[in-house]
């Protein structure tokens, strides 16, 4: 079978028909949270700077020798077919340097895109040999994905703070600052994540694609035991169930994680690819890559404070139910925060009962009040 690059002699044609995005800029897929974000360290004065002089401390070189030393790399003698994955992602989001791309033995499904000066993309065996071609394309766009967006810089810091808060575990407030800021590196790497994923998915164009690879990463090679409606599923009781402690031990689940969690994850691609966005992007309709100079800062936390906004109201989740309640006024705070939990007695609390005076007061001024909840 034609691979559709070298045969017709064409080195970064798909190899099936999909649309390319010419001069995309990362801002299209990006999560607004994520995007804000962005926006706003890559418009400090003297941020460049500060990181370049980083990458002195930041054992960056130590990984590249690594993995050159330790792992095999990506190429048309080793690998093809994930050469011919990584030149068409590349082709797709119009990444003009390919980069290198390196298979690490590990059994442990995983792929990151780090370095500071240029990414490289590493994948484990583990995630190799799970994923089919079209699952594995998904990935591949996720991580390329990762690099025009320059996540890769972030990782790396990420990785090497990691590394460091273990070492000074034992001084008390220097592990209490660093791991501070891993905290806060932790919750914007979700949300890229978030980010990567639609990357993918306008590489590889196939959402079922996309969904099978995420279940298998949760479930492992097992497609027959599984189903992508049922997944989902657990979405959304993930989303809505229990009470307020639930809601609390979601967040207390998902700190020290780096990924989102794999049910999340495709319920919010599937949400993106039922979009109006993602429509106008498949239609050609998306910011170009020259036109991230003009990028306002305040534009881009505009609209995440908008989707905030929009994923509290519509989320239901208990506490952000009760956020939502709370904000409009609805009730009182002691009442919803004892009903959340479940209540502390069985016993319904009874409304006060006022004095009557007689018959003609009997009309309403008696009766409990009514919770409009």
């Amino acid at each position: 079978m034609s691979d559709g690059h070298e045969h017709n002699g064409h080195e970064h044609v798909p190899s099936r028909q999909r649309r390319r995005f010419p001069g995309i800029s990362s801002r299209t897929y990006e999560h607004p949270a994520d995007r804000s974000a962005l926006v706003a360290l890559r418009k400090l004065s003297g941020f460049d700077t500060v990181f370049k002089a980083l990458s002195g401390l930041l054992p960056e070189r130590s990984l590249r020798l690594l993995f050159l030393s330790d792992s095999v790399r990506v190429s048309d003698q080793q690998f093809a077919h994930l050469n011919v994955m990584l030149r068409d992602a590349c082709y797709i989001l119009d990444l003009e340097k390919v980069p290198p791309m390196y298979v690490n033995q590990d059994p442990q499904p995983n792929a990151m895109c780090i370095g500071l000066d240029e990414p490289i993309i590493v994948v484990t065996t583990g995630l190799v040999e799970l994923l089919d071609e079209e699952e594995m394309r998904a990935v591949v766009g996720h991580e390329v994905g990762h690099a025009l967006s320059g996540h890769s810089v972030y990782r790396t810091i990420l990785l090497f703070l990691t590394s460091l808060a273990v070492r000074v575990a034992w001084i008390p407030l220097g592990n209490l600052a660093i791991m501070a800021i891993v905290t806060g590196l932790r919750e914007w790497f979700r949300k890229s994540e978030l980010s990567a994923d639609r990357a993918g998915l306008l590489v590889g164009q196939d959402l079922q694609a996309s969904m099978r690879g995420l279940m298998k990463i949760a479930g492992g090679n097992h497609l027959h035991e599984m189903n992508v409606d049922a997944f989902l599923a657990q979405a959304e009781e993930y989303e809505a169930g229990g009470d307020l402690r639930d809601s609390v031990l979601k967040i207390l689940n998902v700190l020290p994680r780096s990924h989102p969690f794999t049910t999340v994850r495709a319920a919010e691609l599937k949400k993106w690819a039922e979009s109006r966005d993602y429509q106008r992007i498949m239609d050609g309709h998306y910011p170009r890559r020259d036109e991230d100079k003009d990028t306002s800062v305040r534009d881009s936390w505009r609209e995440s404070a908008n989707h905030y906004s929009s994923h509290v109201k519509s989320s239901k989740d208990p506490l952000m139910k009760l956020v939502t309640d709370l904000a409009g006024g609805a009730g009182d705070l002691g009442d919803r925060v004892r009903r959340g939990f479940g209540g502390f007695t069985n016993a319904s609390p009874k409304p006060p009962q006022g004095p009557k005076t007689g018959p003609s007061d009997s009309s309403g001024d008696d009766r409990p009040p009514r919770d409009d909840s």
